[in-house]
């Protein structure tokens, strides 16, 4: 069993709550000794991370890696090289493939796929059969198989009654419903926040009140079954307050946001175009600062990628016509660190928290479970003052507004059951 020696590093742990200078020596997929001045002598390899964090491996519950029916996007080996390179050993992929995931068939073939990457690659189930809105799925057979949340993403559930039941059984099967809250009635054009750019443009945009009144609904519906609730990428200043209030009245619910919106505004769409077109779309600078807040007081729990790839010649399409969605697993930390960390906004431990513990608590993983003797060796090693310009990505795709961004924060090493899957260049 081969034993790597990690020397020097900071620990930050949110979920010990340790953060200090240690050793650690790994032992196959555990750890197996952590402390000052641990020995080394029978360690195969042997890492030295001064000046660097050790974390937990990053967790993103929301990644698309387009597998099966888009696999000229993305696909899941290339989506797992893009998570291992922004540092992340577990994600959980968004079920609206082609055919969706509907099917513990479906579902077993991408979990199979995952296991050869390196990494932990979940796939969550569709709340409906083929994302039409009309009737549930098994969603028995599909925890039964293995299924780590419940969502139709992409598409918003309207019908309200549908919902409610979907809430009930999946809160019996101990698994969150993980939602897209963009009602179509308030919606005139998709990807632009309805406001002055949009109206400059010729567009329609989309409303926040589109997000607003569905997680208004849904926080509701919540409350009544009990039934964790994941309210996905959130973009509006008023939904972080309908979620603060809602979790002040107990209801179990979770919010989580992606870099791209704590980062950009919908002024950032005359700057980069179709790379600045998402569902939901950039909005004010009232709402980014609003979401900062949520980040802030906790009231948004989790920090996802929404990693969305799309080919060149897609977004290469005028504005109107482009696919929504930009990748992001690879600049997410960095974002992190450089927007949150460094602007006084959240500490180290509290962005590590957004990253790998709350998720892995929401989706109830057994991985990463903390940095302790007999704990998991899923960890990251990153450089959290080293700079870096955003260039090429691993990813099948480059659809990102960041090409070019000087960013602080360097992933040097990426570490999953004991086996370093990423290193650039560390060691």
């Amino acid at each position: 069993m081969k034993r790597i020696g990690i020397k020097g590093g900071r620990i930050v742990d949110p979920f010990t709550g340790r953060d200090c200078l240690s050793d650690l020596v790994l032992e196959g997929p555990v750890i197996a000794r952590l402390g000052d001045s641990v020995p080394m002598e029978d360690c195969d390899e042997i890492l030295s991370a001064e000046g660097c964090i050790v974390a937990p491996g990053l967790v993103d519950g929301h990644v698309h890696f387009r597998d099966p029916g888009y696999e000229y996007k993305e696909d899941i080996e290339t989506g797992a090289e893009a998570a291992k390179r922004g540092g992340f050993t577990t994600v959980i992929m968004m079920a609206n493939t082609n055919p969706p995931i509907s099917t513990p068939e479906h579902l077993k073939e991408n979990l199979e796929k995952g296991k050869k990457t390196g990494i932990h690659v979940l796939q969550a189930g569709t709340i409906t059969m083929d994302l039409k809105g009309k009737e549930l799925t098994n969603m028995e057979a599909l925890r039964a198989a293995g299924a780590a949340a419940f969502t139709d993403d992409g598409i918003p559930l309207m019908d309200e009654k549908l919902l409610w039941e979907a809430m009930r059984r999946a809160s019996s099967l101990g698994r969150p419903v993980s939602l897209h809250e963009e009602d179509p009635a308030f919606v005139e054009s998709l990807g632009i926040n309805q406001g002055k750019v949009s109206r400059e443009m010729g567009l329609g945009g989309a409303s926040a009140c589109s997000e607003e009144v569905m997680v208004s609904r849904d926080l509701v519906l919540a409350e009544d079954t009990g039934c964790p609730v994941v309210i996905q990428h959130i973009s509006s200043g008023r939904s972080v307050e309908l979620v603060r209030e809602a979790k002040k009245r107990g209801v179990c619910c979770f919010a989580e946001v992606t870099p791209h919106h704590f980062t950009l505004t919908e002024e950032d769409v005359r700057v980069f175009g179709t790379n600045a077109r998402m569902n939901p779309p950039l909005r004010t600078s009232r709402d980014r600062d609003e979401i900062r807040r949520g980040l802030a007081d906790g009231t948004i729990d989790m920090i996802a990628t929404d990693h969305a790839p799309h080919a060149a010649w897609e977004k290469e399409k005028p504005f109107a016509q482009a696919p929504s969605g930009i990748i992001g697993l690879e600049t997410s930390l960095s974002l992190g660190i450089t927007m949150l960390v460094n602007e006084g906004i959240l500490s180290m431990m509290e962005l590590m928290n957004k990253m790998s513990r709350m998720p892995a608590k929401v989706y109830h993983l057994l991985r990463p479970n903390g940095i302790l003797a007999g704990g998991a060796a899923d960890l990251v090693i990153f450089d959290p003052e080293g700079e870096r310009v955003v260039t090429g990505f691993a990813s099948k795709s480059s659809n990102s507004p960041f090409l070019g961004w000087k960013l602080k924060g360097m992933v040097k090493a990426t570490i999953c059951e004991g086996n370093i899957v990423y290193r650039d260049g560390f060691f």
